[in-house]
């Protein structure tokens, strides 16, 4: 699972954020510029909508764009976190809903915003398989390579919750 610092094999993107159906886009903090060296991405006023999910300082946005933060780890869930997952799908849905320009982040731009994004497909009539293919397609091969976050999406991150409130 990623976490920043570790996993050297899993290569940074080559963009700052991809933009995954209209309106939209899935992103991180870091991107791999063509001459192959790494560069931070810094949101300012691009997007309608900006949702974090890993927050590092100075990466904007500026302070007139609406800002929703929500950590959560690159790796196994709680039922409180999945149910923020959900909110911020569910909202960044309403914002496509009203014609805005969302973006969802985290370090990468793969597994956690990946998440939220696929989520958000699923909402609007996607399969979990269709979601996870075309956000690969998308963003990257390396999307969503946390098995854990596939397997949330298949049994259904409602399901998921439950399950772990359930365990705890």
């Amino acid at each position: 699972m990623r976490t920043p610092g570790r996993q050297p094999d899993v290569p940074a993107p080559d963009s700052p954020w991809s933009e995954i159906v209209p309106g939209l886009w899935m992103g991180g903090h870091e991107f791999r510029k063509d001459s192959g060296q790494l560069e931070f991405a810094v949101v300012r006023d691009e997007f309608d909508l900006v949702q974090t999910l890993l927050r590092l300082p100075g990466h904007g946005p500026d302070p007139d764009v609406e800002h929703q933060c929500w950590p959560i780890p690159d790796g196994p869930l709680d039922g409180t976190q999945l149910a923020g997952v959900m909110r911020l799908a569910e909202a960044a849905c309403a914002a496509l809903d009203a014609g805005r320009r969302v973006l969802v982040r985290c370090y990468h731009g793969y597994n956690r915003s990946g998440l939220v994004v696929a989520h958000a497909l699923i909402r609007r009539g996607r399969t979990a398989e269709e979601a996870i293919r075309l956000i690969r397609a998308r963003r990257s091969p390396w999307a969503l390579h946390n098995e854990l976050f596939t397997e949330y999406l298949r049994v259904g991150l409602s399901t998921a919750r439950l399950l772990e409130e359930l365990a705890e």
